[in-house]
């Protein structure tokens, strides 16, 4: 009876093991290698593309025919391959949606035999702190599948590296590499995260950071009627309240804590609703603190952003704020943000530079894909007026910079050929509201002389008739292939069409 029970057992175990094996075979087919060839536009030459380059990255396959993503790993891709584990075939693979703000991004691929043979990975919830989880994925130094494992060690909000936005972040201590990028993070068999970046700076080994499931799900909810809505921004700005006295200050009790209003944005969802000054203490239930944090999990704070992240655009944000010491209840409507409330723009991909070519001046918006031309330490290397300009609102009057990039020299621009990375305020005195209308300014002129001027005083001064004849020969000279870009080239037609 007792070889019996032991027989009995083993077989048991055996059979355990046998389908724990199946599992991870099941987990490890679903994890794909995708094989990028990108090539980014050049914005110190933005009619031209920067040189062609190979990566690689990871991917899941989820349910509907689909590969869960990095938008990094497919960021400015010319073409695009998927391959199977194990498998030595390629298949031709296309971008389905793509959100570089959450840095996510979802293929697809053609050919029914790639999905034929697997099965797509569930989601699960997000792990509690120091669960172990397994990272897979193709990192550099061998071509075969590698899986890592770690801890779930913090969840809070970090500034995601690829789209320089603000969300909520899983960090683990398994190590990470290039190549693991768009790996699934693994806990019970099912998707608990996408690995999207490594520590950076040297301060810290074994560290990186995943997108966890909260964003995941905002993301594939949007990615559902294909139009990329992204997280909502309700248009206003905040400070912390860990000072007692401008607590006081603002009409608060001792025991009542929340954010300082410091700004609303004209236009803006918010704009008519919130005012500055206001005191945020509550966004959909969740009461924030004075260091801007709320519990989002038991135990667990983040930024009171998360509350606001959790919603969809068209949804209404239900908002309690203290004006005066008086509490109120207000609701906003979470909009797609239509603008960016920042004079310098995020970095943007898969997209070709505005430009503007004028008396064999190069004039382009001020944009954070410029500023990181200077190379990974631009930080240092990039012109200080840049730098600074990030720190300035846009308004209604002013929604973006335009600098003049550099000078083609010639004779219409003599005396101005050293003159380069300008910002200008006004043309002819007019200020400049936006790219656009600084274009359309130009066209339209009709005064003998454009006069360019900064907001210290300084002017570049072009003779518009002298401008306009030397435009063909200027562009043949430098080998520029049109003086704008397609964006502009668009709006002119359709202006001309409407004349």
């Amino acid at each position: 009876m007792a070889r019996l029970l032991i027989t009995c057992l083993l077989f048991g175990s055996m059979l355990a093991q046998a389908d724990s094996n199946r599992e991870i075979e099941r987990l490890k087919n679903a994890v794909v290698k995708i094989h990028a060839s990108a090539a980014a536009p050049d914005y110190f030459t933005p009619w031209r593309l920067l040189n062609s380059g190979q990566s690689s990255g990871s991917g899941a396959v989820i349910k509907g025919n689909k590969i869960l993503t990095n938008a990094h790993v497919v960021a400015n891709a010319r073409y695009l391959q998927a391959q199977k584990n194990g498998d030595p075939k390629k298949y031709l693979a296309r971008t389905v949606f793509v959100s570089h703000a959450s840095d996510l991004a979802i293929l697809t691929v053609d050919d029914p035999d790639f999905f034929a043979d697997l099965k797509p990975l569930p989601f699960g919830k997000l792990p509690d702190p120091l669960q172990e989880v397994s990272v897979y994925g193709y990192p550099f130094g061998g071509n075969s599948l590698s899986i890592t494992k770690g801890i779930l060690s913090r969840v809070e909000h970090q500034f995601y590296a690829h789209g320089g936005t603000y969300l909520l972040a899983g960090q683990i201590d398994a190590a990470i590499n290039p190549g693991n990028s768009g790996g699934p993070v693994i806990a019970d068999q099912k998707i608990v995260g996408v690995v999207m970046q490594a520590n950076s700076g040297g301060r810290a080994e074994n560290l990186g950071y995943f997108v966890p499931p909260s964003v995941i799900k905002h993301v594939l909810k949007d990615a559902e009627d294909g139009v990329n809505d992204g997280f909502a921004d309700l248009g206003f700005r905040t400070q912390s309240l860990e000072s007692p006295a401008i607590k006081a200050a603002y009409g608060l009790k001792p025991d009542q804590s929340g954010v300082l209003v410091t700004k609303v944005f004209s236009g803006s969802p918010s704009f008519g609703t919130i005012e500055a000054n206001d005191i945020i203490m509550k966004i959909d239930g969740f009461s924030i603190a004075e260091d801007k944090s709320i519990e989002f999990r038991k135990n667990m704070r983040t930024n009171f952003k998360y509350a606001i992240d959790q919603y969809y655009v068209g949804e209404t944000v239900d908002i309690s704020l203290s004006r005066a010491g008086k509490v109120m209840d207000v609701q906003v409507l979470a909009a797609h943000k239509d603008r960016s409330y920042s004079l310098v723009q995020n970095e943007r991909f898969d997209q070709l530079p505005s430009y503007f070519i004028y008396g064999g001046i190069v004039f382009v918006p001020l944009n954070m894909n410029l500023i990181k031309r200077w190379g990974r330490d631009w930080h240092n290397k990039a012109p200080v007026s840049f730098l600074h300009a990030r720190n300035r609102w846009s308004s209604e009057e002013q929604q973006q910079l335009v600098v003049a990039l550099k000078i083609l020299p010639a004779d219409v621009n003599l005396g101005f050929h050293d003159w380069k990375n300008w910002i200008i305020d006004t043309v002819n005195g007019e200020p400049i509201k936006d790219f656009k209308q600084f274009y359309n300014s130009i066209k339209n002129n009709e005064k003998e002389h454009v006069v360019l001027k900064d907001s210290y005083g300084y002017q570049l001064v072009i003779n518009h008739q002298q401008a306009l004849a030397s435009e063909d020969q200027i562009l043949s000279l430098y080998q520029v292939p049109a003086k704008q870009s397609p964006d502009l080239e668009a709006e002119q037609t359709a202006l001309s069409e409407q004349d």
